[in-house]
Parts: C-alpha cells; sequence; structure tokens
C-alpha cells in the first residue's frame, strides 16, 4: 500500500468581530472534496482549506516560539487606515530541538515578510504562509495566525513618502528612512549647526564650511553660531574658526606637554561622536584636557584621567565615515595618541552602535539601551572579535558571498573579563547612575529614554514599514539593559537595514554593528596593541549613528561597561 504523504490543512480556529484565529498545520490526511472542504489541485496540490467553523488543533504544550507584529490596512472605500496585530505560534516537529525552534521561526518570518514579494493583501499573507510551510518549512508542524484589528484612524508608519511626527514610527532612528533625501541634507536648524561642530571636534569649523556642506546662507549660520555662543555650547578661536566649548576645562596646545612616568596611561579609549567622549570622561576622576589645535591637518583631543588605579587616556575621532578623508583621519589620530602614549597596553573602542534584534528569542535578542562586547562566537573555530565586511553579493545558490577583513586580538584578557561581566549580577548599572549624577546639567537626554520610543521596525519594501513585538521576557528575566558577548560587525554593504543586514550578522554570530571603525583596528593592530575591545551601546538598529533620541544613554552604558571591566583588571605593575 502506497504511503499517504503530508499535507498542508488551513482550518479556521475562531472569529470574533475583530478577530480571526487560523490553524495551518501538516498532517497525513486523504479527504473527500465536499462543500466544507476544498482540496487544491494544480501548483497548489497538497494543500486542503478546511471551512469548518470551529477547530481545536489538539496541541496541549505550550508553542515553541511566537511572535507579534502590526500592519496598517487601508480601506479601498473611504482610505482610512486600520491597525491589526497579527500574531503567529508555532510548534515543530520532535525532532527539531528546543534551542533550534526560535531560529527557524526567525528564518520563517525573515521570508515571510522579505520586501521582495512581501504579501499586501489579506489573502496573499495567508497563501505565503501556507507556501512557505508546504515547499520550506518541512519542520514546522502547526503554525497558528491570529489577526486581530486594533482600531481604525491610525496613522500608518509611512504615509506619501513622509515621515510626520504622528507616525507610528516617527522616533524610530530620527531619520533613518530619509537619510539621503534633500530635504534632510538641506533642513536648516541650530541644532543641526550643533551637531555638525561636534561631529567635527577636535577640528574647527567656519561659516564657509558649514554653507558649502549644507546650502546653507552665511547669515543664518552666524546667527545659529552667536546663539550657541550665548548658551555656552561653542566658542570662536581666531581666523572666524568656531569649536564646540568642552565641558570641563581645557588647555589649548601647540604640543603635549611631556608627562612624568607614573602619569603615563596604560589604557587608551578611541570614541567617534561627541556624546560618547562625554559619557567616557564621566567615568574617570582627576582629568585633564588637552587641544592640540592645528590650522593644517588634524586636531587632537586627548583628556587624561583615572580609573581605580589604572591611568586613562581618552580621545575622539575628528570625522567618521568612508570617506579618503575620515578613514585617514581615523587611522592618523590613532596612531598619533598610541605614539604620543607608549605605555598604553589595553585600547578599547567605545560609543554607541545598531542592536541585531532576534523577534522570538528575548535571550539572543538586543534591545536599545543594551550593550554589546566584542567577544569571539563560542560556535565559531576562528576567534574574531570584529569583522568588517567591505563588499556583499548574492551568488547563484541564492546565498551571499563576503569580502570581510575580520580582526582578533592576541590576548583576550578583556573579553575574557566582559564574559564575567556579562554574566554578573549587573555592577555596571551602578556605574551608569554614578554617570547621570556627574553629567547633571551637561546637554542631552542622559537618562534612559521611554520604552514606548524602542519600536522595532521592518522594511517590507515600497516604503511600508510593520512594527514587530519584542519577545518577551522568560523564566527569571527582568527587562532592563543587558550586557552581551559576541563579535560587533561594521561595513556599509551590511550594516542598513534589510535581508544583507541580518545575514551577515548571522553570518559573523555578530550582536551590534558599528560605524565602520575597521582604520582604527588597522592602526591598533598596526602598532602591535595586543589587548583591544569594542563596547557597543544600542541606540538603534542600524550603525548606531541615526539613533539620535538613544544615543546619550548608550554611550553612557557602554562607558559604564568599560568602566566595569577596567575596575576588574589587575592594577599596573609600576
Amino acid at each position: 500500500m502506497a504511503e499517504i504523504e503530508e499535507k498542508v490543512v488551513m482550518t479556521p480556529k475562531s472569529k470574533t468581530p475583530t478577530s480571526t484565529t487560523l490553524i495551518v498545520e501538516r498532517k497525513v490526511v486523504e479527504p473527500e472534496p465536499s462543500d466544507k472542504i476544498h482540496v487544491a489541485g494544480g501548483d497548489h496540490t497538497g494543500i486542503i482549506i478546511n471551512k469548518e467553523k470551529v477547530y481545536e488543533n489538539g496541541v496541549t504544550e505550550p508553542c515553541h516560539a511566537q511572535l507579534e507584529f502590526c500592519v496598517y490596512l487601508v480601506s479601498s472605500v473611504d482610505g482610512t487606515h486600520t491597525r491589526e496585530a497579527r500574531a503567529l505560534r508555532f510548534w515543530f516537529k520532535p525532532e527539531v530541538s528546543l534551542y533550534e525552534c526560535p531560529h527557524e521561526a526567525q528564518a520563517f518570518f525573515r521570508e515571510l515578510v522579505s520586501p521582495q514579494n512581501f504579501p499586501k493583501d489579506y489573502v496573499g499573507f495567508i497563501k505565503k504562509i501556507i507556501k512557505l510551510m508546504q515547499n520550506k518549512y518541512h519542520q514546522l508542524k502547526v503554525l497558528e495566525v491570529e489577526l486581530r484589528q486594533e482600531g481604525s484612524g491610525l496613522p500608518p508608519p509611512e504615509a506619501n513618502g513622509v515621515i510626520t511626527s504622528k507616525d507610528i514610527i516617527n522616533k524610530y532612528s530620527n531619520g533613518t528612512f530619509m537619510e539621503d533625501s534633500f530635504a534632510q541634507q538641506t533642513r536648516f536648524s541650530e541644532q543641526r549647526v550643533l551637531d555638525m561642530i561636534e561631529n567635527a571636534y577636535p577640528n574647527p569649523l567656519s561659516v564657509d564650511d558649514f554653507v558649502n556642506a549644507e546650502k546653507w546662507s552665511k547669515a543664518e549660520v552666524k546667527d545659529a553660531l552667536e546663539s550657541l555662543e550665548e548658551k555656552g555650547l561653542t566658542r570662536p578661536l581666531s581666523d572666524g574658526l568656531y569649536i564646540r566649548q568642552h565641558s570641563v576645562d581645557t588647555q589649548v596646545v601647540k604640543q603635549m606637554p611631556t608627562l612624568s612616568s607614573g602619569r603615563q596611561p596604560t589604557i587608551a579609549v578611541v570614541t567617534a561622536l561627541y556624546c560618547e567622549k562625554q559619557a567616557v570622561d564621566a567615568m574617570m576622576d582627576n582629568q585633564e584636557t588637552y587641544v592640540r589645535y592645528t590650522t593644517v591637518g588634524e586636531s587632537n583631543v586627548y583628556t587624561l584621567g583615572t580609573i581605580g588605579a589604572h591611568r586613562v587616556v581618552t580621545t575622539k575621532l575628528p570625522s567618521v565615515g568612508r570617506t579618503r578623508e575620515a578613514m585617514t583621519a581615523a587611522g592618523n589620530t590613532t596612531t598619533r595618541l598610541l605614539g604620543i602614549f607608549q605605555k598604553v597596553e589595553y585600547v578599547f573602542l567605545v560609543g554607541v552602535g545598531g542592536g541585531v534584534p532576534h523577534y522570538t528569542d528575548y535571550k539572543k535578542h538586543v534591545r536599545l539601551g543594551d550593550v554589546v562586547v566584542s567577544t569571539p562566537a563560542a560556535d565559531l573555530p576562528d576567534k574574531y572579535v570584529y569583522v568588517f565586511c567591505e563588499k556583499a553579493e548574492r551568488n547563484e545558490k541564492g546565498g551571499w558571498d563576503y569580502e570581510v577583513k575580520p580582526y582578533k586580538p592576541m590576548n583576550f584578557l578583556l573579553q575574557d573579563i566582559a564574559l564575567k561581566v556579562a554574566n554578573s549580577n549587573g555592577l555596571w548599572t551602578s556605574y551608569v547612575q554614578d554617570g547621570l549624577a556627574r553629567l547633571k546639567g551637561v546637554p542631552g537626554r542622559w537618562d534612559a529614554p521611554e520604552q514606548g520610543t524602542d519600536r522595532l521596525c521592518v522594511d517590507v519594501g515600497d516604503g511600508a514599514f510593520i512594527e514587530v513585538s519584542h519577545p518577551a521576557p522568560s523564566g527569571d528575566h527582568i527587562r532592563g539593559g543587558r550586557v552581551h558577548c559576541a563579535p560587533v560587525a561594521g561595513g556599509r554593504a551590511v550594516a542598513g537595514a534589510g535581508e544583507a543586514r541580518a545575514a551577515f550578522a548571522a553570518h559573523a554570530r555578530a550582536l551590534a554593528y558599528d560605524c565602520e571603525l575597521d582604520a582604527v583596528l588597522d592602526s591598533v593592530v598596526g602598532n602591535r596593541k595586543d589587548c583591544f575591545v569594542s563596547i557597543r551601546g544600542i541606540s538603534d538598529y542600524r550603525d548606531g549613528t541615526r539613533g539620535k533620541e538613544w544615543q546619550p544613554h548608550a554611550a553612557l552604558t557602554a562607558a559604564a561597561v568599560m568602566k566595569t571591566i577596567i575596575a576588574a583588571m589587575d592594577p599596573p605593575t609600576d
């Protein structure tokens, strides 16, 4: 007797005026067509649609994975929007381990919402679920789909190509979706002027620099600079140049003064954004800041201080990006730092980054305000802590081919300490509180924004986005900032949103992306510094540069974890 093969059967489970629940399951069955059962043929052979009104699937054990997200339905009659929550609950066959279940569910969901063919209508959505289950996810036994309308008249994530203040994702990354638009580049504000000055720091900017970069008028730039000067945020230098007014006393020097042996730092901290340096400096005592100012080439800033028994020097890169000038400046700044302070043995790259979310597994999920410390992936033979992707291309098999530059320290001391910090009960959070006290009065939102601003949005193509619920903590997990130990990744080819980002993160086991600091690591490795680590406070779900709202707090959490690691190091021998 021939074996009856499995069919994929869809059956309504329950229905209310505002919700519908469907069961899609894989089972061995050979039903006869009737007015209550539709047996599909042709391309859809093997699919059965059951029209019974009420159904119980007989599954009593808790689902192996689940997730929820929101879509916005548009009425073809009057154009109104309805927000609909959609929940997916997964049960897998017994041969799938509980460890693999969230991974399989995540892969299924990513394929379901792929921008290439995301179904924009209800029927297409259910059909894609059935076809994925039939053709690819053979280990998926039962999938429960709940569709729940949550109200009408709500704004969609994207309307007419313009992000509005009412948008459900209006705070997501402060302009992530318009980063390259003409409007974004030319919009003038005093805050934008301050942002440019802070990004350039310690290099000064002239009025012409603003005019040439952003096409603003000289008059409005001068007015903004005068206003910022009155607020104590900028100060003029000679020759019509302006620089950020540092919050601590700063000495402007042509050359760094010679330090006695006992005052030489053994730890160097490299930051890229102004708020990152402020956060790191707030972790130090006995601070002295020097700006080596020059009108030709790059200026440099060094803040010397102590953390416990350790002498530390911090610096800020004058600019970040993939332009030749920015990469050269980043490398030169790091090389100069290590040349001046030759007793430095440990290098920390501290600042913000973009988290890699996991939609179904809380243990692997990275949220805003969490911290990722660059440590090797436990299941990979090569112990790289940072992987920079120069190129990512689709291959003939539908996967990806990458060109990468990987980095690993000769000495994993800092990574070993980080693993202990991640498994401890959160001593680092007390350093966050200390930092908040020290930064009181310093401009910036240093405490954590409301959790409602942590929106997890997925691009589904054509300018549309869906919002995914964060996976809930399980067992004894309590929501709060967490420290994760995993590789950090970088590279414009993959750091943006979308499939390449998720694919490369999975390939490298990365849980965070940064703003492309490979030039810094080239200098660190070239100068034979054997002990280095990157610490990223999560401020968005890209590369950390877009999440303005979360940046100050994320920088502070990264700095607090840095201080915890330094405090756990043995004191210097001299």
